[in-house]
């Protein structure tokens, strides 16, 4: 593959994860504005400004689509991870690649209002949505426990660390969306610092 077709390549997937992202973010922003019931596929669809069937071809569902930013955010959170420096230690090397992630707050435009945090509060409380979040989770953990067993030397199949890890990590940020949903004035980076710092002092690196 030549250097041009590299380039157009690369230009299709970015313009891909952008266009899951916008509709992901449309499909948490109305939902919150709306409620659950009150959110159709054609909606969200628009408000992204693509097509029904553009979405059809990315998500199967809007509950799909909300899930697919915690998705979205752990894919980057463990790219970060991988790109920290290897003698960084464990946990410095998590927090710092949490917080690179979760600089701006609960949305794009760092609205963080009694209302929306209102807001986000009865759509994650949604039973429609609880399916679609498990698997979001799973798939996280997943990738987590990979950068861990690459960072610390573990075998991800065979050692008990990276899962444990893992799973401490997907703990620590949904404890710290729950905690900011409640206390929308709290600083992000504080309680990222205050979940990984407790993290750290009791589970060590191997």
């Amino acid at each position: 593959m030549g250097s041009d077709d590299r380039e157009r390549t690369g230009l299709r997937e970015r313009k891909k994860r952008e266009t899951r992202i916008a509709l992901s973010w449309a499909a948490i922003q109305l939902t919150v504005e709306r409620g659950w019931d009150n959110v159709r596929v054609e909606d969200i669809a628009a408000a992204a400004g693509v097509s029904p069937r553009t979405f059809n071809n990315y998500f199967s569902s809007k509950g799909e689509a909300i899930a697919a930013r915690h998705v979205e955010r752990a894919h980057a959170i463990a790219a970060e991870l991988r790109a920290q420096p290897a003698d960084k230690p464990l946990w410095d090397a998590i927090t710092d690649a949490a917080l690179s992630q979760f600089a701006l707050g609960l949305d794009p435009q760092g609205d963080t209002s009694d209302e929306r945090a209102a807001g986000l509060r009865v759509m994650l409380g949604e039973p429609a949505l609880q399916a679609e979040f498990a698997k979001a989770y799973m798939a996280a953990e997943a990738e987590f426990a990979e950068v861990i067993a690459e960072r610390t030397g573990t075998d991800v199949t065979t050692d008990l660390y990276p899962g444990l890890v893992a799973g401490a990590i997907g703990a620590a940020i949904s404890a710290v969306t729950r905690q900011r949903m409640h206390t929308p004035d709290a600083p992000m980076e504080e309680l990222i610092r205050e979940a990984f710092g407790r993290l750290a002092a009791g589970l060590t690196a191997p």
